[in-house]
């Protein structure tokens, strides 16, 4: 048995092109997340109030839409579908500098919101379709990968352009660019024919992963401190040191992920999803406790502070760089192939979720108390989800699940 798994392959043509395909399309969505605010500003001199409920467009039109990707990833072709939703994801980037209003502006980042909600749904479908299921944990770990490649590089890309150029639209057009590079290498994938399905009555279980729904509880309360993290560690640090520069914070964040995905990945494929999963709950756990309690270090053991600020960042990366693929092989355990869709649009919608809740909760609580505060209530959320996994979702998941 052993030696028929090792003949699977799971580092195929199509496979690299999937990897590939979703770099460039994040690397294109967090490329232009650090200089929209600014050109927001700029360009029509908009209020905070205006720049962030434009903003929030995208991600409300991303998270409007995912139900209805999944349950359309599973009626059509899946293929064609990735092809066309990341047709319109690069159009829209030759909007951009054409847009000569906010309101345009503001339309044109929900259909972006709505494309990139359709396309990652169906690039993240299509991957687990061309891979072998027996290195399935693998696969989902380097392909996340790709997204942590992009956020570590986009922003940086952006705004070098921005201070180098000084002309907004260079990054639009290098967007499209990309983009449509990204479009061709997807083009490239070849997915595996699938069997006709016979047609199902609509219900909820076709837009919502119903067994699914105690892991997209886990997921919702873990990616609440993962989103407090994302949007407030540079206030904390300008809190705890005078200092909002947290680029190290997440190099060692990132670092952490990536080698944890690596290692976390085989153990999935070896039966040991619920115990990956337990283990990063825990971890991710004990370093927002420590994150909380770095404010408590007494000002003059600077040095120690600042390191164990550090060693949290890591900690954080080796939770959460655990966690996702074994998260998204869960609901897809869970799901019959017919459903791989409705599976992966219940874990993403799950997580945006807890994500929004983590940018409001962290917000609110921040202005009003202190971050240490913010970031102690994480550890909260991230503890009751591991209580929540222990005595019930795992046993769910190991009761529910669909060998394939």
């Amino acid at each position: 048995m052993n030696q028929e798994v090792q003949k699977e392959n799971l580092f195929t043509f199509s496979y690299f092109c999937s990897c590939f395909a979703n770099f460039l399309l994040f690397f294109c969505f967090y490329l232009l997340m650090p200089i929209l605010a600014l050109y927001l500003k700029e360009a029509f001199h908009s209020t905070e109030t205006m720049v962030g409920a434009i903003l929030s467009c995208y991600t409300v039109a991303c998270l409007l839409i995912r139900p209805f990707s999944g349950f359309l990833v599973d009626t059509f072709a899946r293929k064609p579908l990735y092809l066309l939703s990341l047709f319109f994801f690069v159009l829209i980037f030759a909007g951009y500098p054409l847009a000569t209003s906010v309101l345009m502006f503001a339309v044109l980042r929900v259909l972006h919101g709505l494309s990139f909600g359709m396309v990652t749904i169906a690039g993240n479908t299509i991957v687990i379709d061309i891979m072998p299921s027996s290195r399935r944990g693998e696969g989902l770990g380097y392909y996340g990968l790709s997204n942590n490649f992009a956020m570590a590089t986009g922003p940086m890309v952006g705004m070098y352009m921005l201070e180098h150029y000084g002309d907004y639209n260079v990054i639009f057009y290098m967007a499209l660019a990309i983009s449509a590079l990204a479009l061709f290498v997807g083009s490239r994938i070849k997915t595996k024919h699938r069997p006709k399905q016979a047609k199902e009555p609509v219900s909820l279980d076709r837009f919502i992963l119903l067994k699914g729904i105690p892991a997209g509880v886990n997921t919702l309360m873990i990616a609440v401190p993962y989103g407090i993290t994302t949007s407030y560690i540079a206030l904390y640090a300008l809190e705890l040191y005078s200092d909002k520069n947290v680029g190290m914070f997440y190099t060692f964040m990132a670092l952490g992920i990536a080698l944890s995905r690596i290692f976390s990945g085989k153990q999935v494929d070896k039966g040991r999803t619920t115990q990956i999963i337990t283990v990063g709950m825990f971890i991710a756990t004990l370093a927002y406790a420590l994150l909380a309690f770095v404010k408590q270090v007494p000002l003059e053991y600077g040095q120690m502070s600042k390191s164990l600020f550090y060693a949290v960042a890591l900690m954080v990366g080796l939770g959460y760089g655990s966690v996702f693929p074994a998260l998204n092989s869960l609901f897809v355990g869970l799901s019959p192939n017919s459903k791989r869709g409705t599976a992966n649009s219940t874990y993403l919608t799950s997580w945006d979720i807890g994500v929004g809740v983590g940018l409001m909760l962290g917000g609110a609580v921040g202005a009003w108390v202190s971050f240490s505060v913010v970031f102690a209530i994480g550890a909260f959320f991230d503890f009751v989800s591991l209580l929540i996994f222990v005595s019930y979702t795992s046993g769910h998941f190991l009761r529910n699940q669909i060998k394939t």
